[in-house]
């Protein structure tokens, strides 16, 4: 009674194809393929590959004194404050 046997699966498979339909759960299939790509391809990336391109390009440009400051505006944070629609 633990455990569903090969029997089971092939019944609730049954019942899901029915219900959805091959064509829609095909595109979902490749959505969610599409979704874990885009996600190890960020992973892999990190993210930084354009801010670090962009950051050598404005410091080979700019003098010494505005790229320390863009650093320090940099790690500044911006609070907000959230509210809820009444």
């Amino acid at each position: 009674m633990g455990s569903f046997s090969i029997w089971h699966w092939l019944i609730v498979l049954l019942i899901v194809v029915m219900v959805f339909g091959t064509k829609k759960l095909k595109n979902i299939g490749s959505d969610l393929g599409g979704a874990v790509k885009g996600f190890k391809d960020g992973m892999k990336d990190g993210g930084t590959a354009e801010a670090a391109a962009a950051a050598d390009a404005a410091a080979a440009n700019a003098p010494a004194a505005q790229v320390a400051a863009n650093k320090v505006a940099e790690k500044a944070t911006i609070d907000v404050e959230a509210k809820t629609k009444s």
